[in-house]
């Protein structure tokens, strides 16, 4: 028998701001997105509004050993965990577990320029190479920032205690991350799960990585679904985290239910296929029964190529009373585009603006993930 999970805490922080109620302001308004189209020229990104860090990491101690994507994701874990009535319960939070949508980690900028630099003039490149990395890596030994080190400063910052998992792989790792919480709980393998994600994208070497791709748009802002002209990612800092816990368990304890999350499915086309990524998204939200004709579809849809065309063609075949791209508010953040659009989903019902929400999600180059949530 698997059992009903819900959601009982959102943490959302873009460049919209933070919190439930400016993210559902956003859903049903038209304000322009936030954009900067100077700092990181041709490349156009949503830049994260300043947050009060001391509201959710009160030691500057702790904010100066995290970089930019770490404190973000800690600070949306602790948004979560206070919508969630959870931040002052130690019981609780001992068996929380969390798992969290990451990415590599963030460079030392200074380092790799510095090495760039001295290899154009170095007699011996190779031998010059071993040497700074040497002298130059972090303690850690590893050229970025270790992707599991979000998930200890939510233990450490917010006395999270149960078990962790860090999950790496672009948007499928945030699929995986929603799919694997919302299993464990209606599995009962779990009775609560912090999960979520968080990405800087005001990070140059991420830029430069998306653009030897071919993936990232120059120029304007436009939708995500009318970027034929010049295709490409627009990318945002964001995080979204979430609590899942099963019904239950937050009826025993009282809590308010802001969604229920019924269905979450994944699954990875064989991208040199045309239609594969329709077909793949089709079957999943297909798998989730009948969708009403007055549900909000919600896409964390890209804007690359080809796959987010056939993203627009699968959710234009579903009934409904409204279609929204994620990207288009906030921008897109990779590992943490899934569950932003979850949690953008959950707060929709959550401020009754509908009573059921469909989420889907093509990778910009890799894997497909869907999910279904309901009015508690």
């Amino acid at each position: 028998m698997m059992r009903d999970v819900v959601i009982t805490g959102i943490g959302l922080a873009s460049s919209l701001g933070e919190g439930i109620e400016t993210h559902a302001a956003a859903l049903v308004s038209s304000v322009a997105p936030i954009v900067d189209t100077e700092s990181f020229a041709p490349y156009p990104v949503h830049r994260l509004k300043p947050l009060e860090l001391d509201r959710q990491i009160p030691k500057k101690s702790d904010q100066r050993q995290m970089e930019p994507w770490q404190r973000l994701g800690v600070y949306a874990a602790g948004l979560a965990l206070d919508a969630a009535g959870l931040k002052d319960d130690a019981e609780a939070k001992s068996e929380l577990q969390v798992i969290v949508a990451a990415g590599g980690g963030e460079r030392d900028h200074a380092v790799d320029s510095a090495i760039l630099t001295g290899l154009r003039g170095a007699n011996q490149p190779g031998a010059f190479l071993n040497e700074r990395l040497m002298g130059d890596l972090r303690p850690t030994l590893f050229l970025a920032q270790l992707s599991n080190l979000l998930a200890g400063n939510i233990a450490i910052v917010h006395g999270v205690t149960g078990a962790s998992r860090t999950f790496m792989g672009e948007e499928q790792a945030g699929v995986d991350a929603i799919r694997t919480a919302h299993a464990r709980v209606a599995s009962s393998q779990a009775e609560i799960m912090l999960v979520g994600g968080a990405y800087n994208a005001e990070r140059r070497d991420m830029l430069l990585l998306l653009e030897a791709g071919g993936y990232l748009r120059k120029g304007d802002f436009a939708p995500v679904f009318e970027r034929q002209d010049v295709p490409g990612l627009i990318t945002g800092s964001a995080a979204a985290f979430l609590v899942l816990e099963s019904a239950e368990r937050a009826k025993a304890r009282g809590a308010k239910v802001l969604a229920g999350l019924s269905h979450v499915a994944a699954d990875r086309a064989r991208r040199s296929e045309q239609g594969a990524v329709e077909a793949s998204l089709r079957k999943l939200v297909a798998g989730f029964g009948t969708v009403s004709s007055s549900a909000l579809v919600i896409s964390a849809a890209t804007g690359a190529a080809g796959i987010t065309s056939e993203e627009a063609s699968a959710i234009a075949s579903l009934p409904a009373a409204k279609r929204v791209a994620a990207g288009d508010l906030v921008g897109h953040s990779l590992e943490a585009a899934f569950p932003i659009s979850v949690a953008l989903a959950a707060v929709a019902l959550a401020n009754d603006q509908a009573s059921e929400a469909i989420v889907t999600g093509a990778g910009h180059w890799r894997g497909e993930g869907a999910a279904r949530l309901v009015k508690a």
